[in-house]
């Protein structure tokens, strides 16, 4: 018997200019309702080091049946 995958895919979203990491929930709005895809964790990360600053949100999904790729 095999194991269920919990996830088969991982979409990351990542910036380090203000105005863009404003808008960062934006573009991970906008790719999940163009996918057919079940998200099964989020992690959010920051990172900085003197001039940067780096905002990514991570998403593990599985792609539902009849999605792209099957």
């Amino acid at each position: 018997m095999m194991k269920e995958t919990k996830y088969n895919g991982v979409k990351v979203f990542s910036a380090t200019k203000a105005r863009d990491r404003e808008h960062l929930d934006e573009a991970v709005t906008h790719w999940l309702r163009t996918q057919n895809h079940e998200v099964v964790d989020v992690q959010v990360r920051q990172s900085s080091d003197a001039d940067y600053h780096c905002l990514s949100i991570v998403l593990f999904y599985r792609r539902k049946a009849g999605g792209v790729g099957w």
